[in-house]
């Protein structure tokens, strides 16, 4: 049985709208300059949305800056420079501030993975269900995209049985450092990381 900690039942949701609504305030110039930047290089919509998985499997709308060209093709190929500086910075994942402010995920949490995934999880995988997804987590601490599904998944499930105020701070600042240095954008060979297949990943 998953125990649920006074932080996870009630400080982390507060800190979730104080910081969301805080980074959005400090953070509106930026915003409209990445917005204004993906206008101008890849044109319109700004936004990209798509269906994700969010606590309990429920489905909400992602929101991304958009950093791809419209059009057929596998996303490496619809990917520019500006769309992987996009990336590698992480800009394009502040809108998902507004995500934070709506409950469909936390600062902190595994991020959300798409819907045909559900039925692929094993039971242990399945356990990163029991907590919103966030905008950083164990496993984006440990290398972002770079760490292969099995010890992404297996993250999740570690951090979804204990979260705590310490932990959470320990991961927003390694992934700060992780985007500061570049690193992890994407595995090898993919715009961000291969299908997850199910299994052992």
């Amino acid at each position: 049985m998953h125990d649920v900690s006074l932080y996870e039942a009630w400080g982390k949701r507060a800190l979730d709208l104080a910081g969301a609504a805080l980074l959005l305030l400090l953070l509106a110039p930026l915003l409209a300059l990445v917005a204004l930047a993906v206008c101008r290089v890849l044109g319109r919509p700004v936004l990209f949305r798509q269906s994700r998985a969010g606590r309990g499997g429920r489905c909400f709308t992602l929101l991304k800056s958009r950093s791809m060209a419209e059009g057929p093709g596998e996303d490496a190929a619809r990917l520019d420079g500006f769309g992987r500086a996009l990336r590698a910075s992480a800009l394009d994942e502040l809108p998902q501030l507004l995500n934070v402010l709506r409950g469909e995920m936390s600062l902190v949490g595994p991020r959300p993975l798409p819907l045909d995934y559900l039925p692929l999880y094993t039971p242990r995988q399945a356990a990163r269900l029991r907590v919103r997804p966030g905008l950083a987590g164990l496993a984006q601490a440990a290398g972002r995209n770079a760490v292969p599904w099995a010890a992404r998944l297996e993250l999740d499930a570690c951090y979804a049985a204990r979260q705590t105020l310490r932990g959470d701070a320990a991961i927003l600042l390694r992934c700060l450092v992780l985007v500061l240095r570049g690193r992890g954008v994407a595995a090898a060979g993919h715009a961000s990381m291969p299908p997850f297949r199910g299994g052992a990943g």
